[in-house]
């Protein structure tokens, strides 16, 4: 059958706008380095470093940024791009046991002397190797976000070198009165919780602050104001046309200097392109051979019940008294096992009941090279979007033993899922049945081990993004080649190299 055959007008045209959407989108978040310098920094270890900075510009104040947990530098890039374009030399770096920094994390979590003090040691690393650059003036201004913010507030107290702080959804119990000099607070207007803590550190200057005001005077190191950035949250936050230029007018005041033109506005071209990438996956799941359709019986309710709701409440359960803790990396371990069990309670079940049949030789090469094909598309096409747009998406070899301890939690986990909402062509009803149970089963997880698990509410999101989005992809693939087993299985191993990349790396000491 010929590709005029296999698509139709439809899909056609959808091909056609979701490419349309690709190009454009990545014109315009390449035009935002147009004439800037992106480069390596020297002299600052196994830390990865990047300068952005004017092509043509002199020695410039260094303005370093810093990501949250879970982040990375590419995460910042927004900062990094208003910044640069501002006329300063932002310097972004990745933290040990995040995006392609191959040191773990170490120390106790729970303890200023403990993972904060190494982490501000990393910070005052990159901080010096920064200033020894002849692109640096001297004057400097250092910026973090969520855990970072408390990082950068410890060290803008140690090292009177910094002339201001940017603390981007903040939460710190060093802030004073008066330190740190400078001190700007930006939350997303839906961080209630951050948005009164920052009302509460701008009025231990002025009682009477309000929210948008500035207190004190930023051109004598006294300055305090604190602001919101409308319809956003916490990583929202991030991508805020608003948060850019409250941080760039405060790097202004600070250092006297007055900046013109637009910040960098990505957010909305980041998620054209990633929908453009996902609605393209439509008319490409219809290129691949259809096999003859021998859809079975569909699960009775009663089954598919079982099916959906017994390992969300047997998997934890049967979890919860063992020790999970086998791999360099916060949790993943715990989420690698949920997923393997699950889904093994899941087939079981499934053979059990006789819904399981092996297809033969030559349907299994057929489904290896579809599953291949999944898996290439999310890892290989979306995942550099994710890398040079968003975040660290490619990591170091060290995270190779992860990404596979994952798949085989995932793999099985993902077959299992494709097989009960059968491809994508079960009712809607029982797709938000079963992806919800398993969400809910996460969250009976974290409640039964609160302490260890908590790390787990970080990753529930990127779990859900994963249902919505290539759920839906993998329901596109499973009903244009009936082969939902080709569907799961490569979604497993594109979920498994995105948790992978994700999770922190973290060696307990």
């Amino acid at each position: 059958m010929g590709l005029s055959a296999r698509l139709t007008p439809a899909r056609w045209a959808v091909g056609i706008v979701a490419l349309i959407a690709i190009a454009v989108s990545v014109w315009h978040l390449e035009s935002d380095r147009a004439g800037l310098i992106i480069e390596p920094v020297p002299g600052t270890g196994t830390t990865p470093t990047t300068v952005y900075r004017l092509a043509d510009a002199g020695p410039a104040p260094v303005v370093i940024i810093s990501h949250g947990f879970a982040g990375s530098k590419q995460l910042m890039q927004s900062f990094s791009l208003t910044s640069a374009r501002a006329g300063y030399a932002a310097v972004a770096f990745d933290y040990e046991g995040h995006g392609r920094n191959p040191v773990p994390m170490s120390g106790d979590v729970t303890k200023i002397e403990g993972t904060t003090q190494l982490l501000m040691a990393e910070t005052r690393r990159v901080t010096d190797a920064a200033l020894a650059q002849p692109w640096a003036d001297g004057r400097l201004a250092i910026l973090g976000h969520s855990m970072a913010s408390d990082i950068v507030v410890r060290e803008a107290l140690a090292d009177d070198r910094i002339a201001a702080t940017v603390a981007v959804s903040m939460f710190s119990q060093a802030v004073t009165a008066t330190t740190p000099r400078n001190l700007l607070i930006v939350d997303g207007a839906w961080e209630s919780f951050l948005g009164a803590e920052a009302l509460r550190v701008l009025r231990l200057a002025d009682p009477n602050a309000e929210m948008g005001q500035t207190v004190g005077d930023p051109s004598q190191g006294t300055g305090r104001r604190a602001a919101l950035a409308p319809h956003v949250e916490h990583v929202g936050v991030l991508f805020s046309p608003t948060t850019m230029r409250e941080a760039r007018a405060w790097l202004d005041a600070t250092f006297g200097r007055q900046s013109t033109g637009d910040v960098a506005r990505r957010g909305g071209w980041i998620a054209l392109l990633l929908a453009g990438i996902v609605a393209l996956g439509w008319p490409l799941a219809r290129l691949g051979e259809k096999m003859h359709d021998t859809r079975p019986e569909p699960l009775s309710r009663r089954r598919f019940l079982i099916v959906a709701l017994l390992p969300a409440v047997a998997v934890p359960l049967a979890l919860a008294p063992f020790d999970t803790r086998f791999l360099p990396v916060l949790v993943a371990d715990y989420l690698a096992l949920h997923f393997a069990l699950y889904g093994a309670v899941v087939l079981a079940l499934l053979a059990w009941w006789g819904e399981l049949c092996w297809p033969g030789w030559p349907e299994v090469r057929r489904i290896a090279i579809l599953a291949g094909l999944v898996a290439a598309y999310g890892i290989g096409v979306y995942g550099l979007a994710m890398d040079r747009y968003v975040t660290s998406f490619f990591p170091h070899a060290g995270r190779a033993v992860i990404i596979a301890a994952m798949a085989l939690g995932a793999v099985p986990y993902m077959l299992s899922d494709a097989l009960v909402v059968e491809g994508g062509r079960a009712p809607l009803w029982r797709s938000l049945t079963a992806r919800g149970a398993f969400l809910a089963s996460l969250g009976i997880a974290t409640a039964l081990d609160f302490e260890r698990l908590f790390f787990l509410l970080i990753i529930l999101p990127v779990v859900l993004l994963f249902f919505l989005l290539f759920g839906m992809m993998g329901g596109w693939v499973g009903r244009a080649t009936a082969r939902p087993a080709g569907a799961g299985i490569g979604l497993g191993l594109f979920l498994a190299w995105a948790l992978g990349v994700t999770f922190p790396m973290f060696l307990a000491t």
